[in-house]
């Protein structure tokens, strides 16, 4: 596999740092896609199927029943501009009763200057675990659009966990649309990962859940100068009993981050909690919290909390008296602050989300 890669012509360091390991020995399954072509893809787990879209839409008639189904296409330009014959993307499902504890991982990787328009489709089918690491990211120097449209379709009493990595150059615009469809006792984690310049990232999933579902979205986002980050995620509680949680820890060292939660509270007894928090390390950056609730049923418990401020400077000499050094407080005090407990994880994930943050120790001192 790591030889085939190597023919690929990819930055395998810039795929290193969004999670992909380029082993099928770590790995469920494997999807790869260089603008708008899938150059590999294959599954190494007999209840997982990989493949890009256009493959799966000519082995199975019943995929056209999940395009467009949570998404719609005049949803705004960026959906109608994606709506081409020449759009691909992945096809990732997890078959009844499968459980797909190691990862299946997916890259979207934009090597030319120019757009990349992608369509997903996830579906963990029911009684089924899925885990997913998705790593995006663009050749050094490249400029360009990445438009990613995803849909999701978490069965009843199915467990989907996804993990996003973004990593891609100032001079690159992304816009994600996303939709999540989460049926009777099922469970979708997403976290969403982004410590890298950027020109402009632009997403809002939501998540439609169902009796005893529940949804939870973690991000750990960090704005260097010049970046904009628009950011948050919206969860419709649709039935009795659900439960959403919204989790978001934004660094501003210069960048502007537009920290946006959305919680709807449809039916009784269901459950929601946002919490936003945000450090700033530069005078030039900006955060803006935007917490919103809406309850339309008595029942309900929904709750928020959002801070944002800086590095107190009786935490830095109070590590400094115990031995470390000014920047090693600092890092220490800003690691801790990306710190979200996410659970039910597996170790491959949070071993890659992990990485991952160390790797953007540096740039915030």
């Amino acid at each position: 596999m790591s030889e085939e890669y190597g023919e690929l012509g990819v930055d395998k360091e810039r795929l290193r740092e969004v999670g992909i390991e380029l082993d099928e020995s770590k790995r469920s399954g494997t999807y790869l896609q260089e603008d708008q072509e899938a150059k590999t893809f294959a599954s190494f787990f007999e209840g997982v199927e990989v493949m890009s879209i256009q493959e799966a839409m000519k082995k199975y008639e019943w995929v056209k029943d999940y395009f467009w189904k949570i998404l719609r296409r005049d949803q705004d330009e960026y959906t109608r501009e994606a709506d081409t014959a020449d759009v691909n993307g992945y096809f990732i499902r997890a078959l009844p009763d499968a459980k797909v504890e190691i990862p299946v991982e997916a890259c979207l990787y934009l090597k030319k200057a120019g757009k990349q328009r992608v369509h997903n489709i996830v579906i963990a089918e029911e009684n089924s675990e899925l885990n997913i690491i998705s790593g995006c990211t663009s050749h050094p120097g490249v400029a360009g659009m990445h438009i990613g449209l995803s849909e999701f379709y978490v069965k009843k009493n199915a467990k989907l966990s996804f993990t996003m990595i973004h990593s891609w150059e100032p001079t690159v615009e992304v816009r994600p649309r996303t939709a999540i469809h989460i049926d009777e006792g099922g469970s979708f984690i997403s976290n969403y990962i982004l410590l890298n310049p950027v020109k402009l990232v632009q997403t809002y999933p939501t998540a439609y859940v169902e009796k005893d579902g529940t949804v939870v979205f973690n991000s750990i986002i960090v704005a260097l100068e010049d970046s904009v980050v628009d950011s948050g995620a919206r969860a419709v509680l649709r039935g009795e009993n659900s439960s959403a949680e919204i989790v978001s820890r934004t660094i501003s060292k210069g960048g502007k981050v537009i920290a946006r939660g959305h919680i709807i509270g449809e039916a009784p007894e269901v459950k929601g909690h946002l919490e936003c928090k945000g450090l700033m390390l530069s005078e030039n950056g900006l955060i803006h919290a935007i917490p919103e609730l809406e309850a339309k049923y008595p029942n309900v418990e929904l709750s928020h909390e959002a801070a944002i401020g800086k590095i107190a400077e009786e935490e830095i000499f109070y590590l400094m008296s115990r031995g470390l050094s000014r920047d090693e407080a600092t890092s220490a005090i800003v690691r801790g602050f990306m710190e979200i407990e996410i659970k039910g994880l597996p170790d491959a994930l949070k071993e890659a989300i992990d990485r991952t943050l160390k790797m953007a120790e540096k740039d915030l001192l």
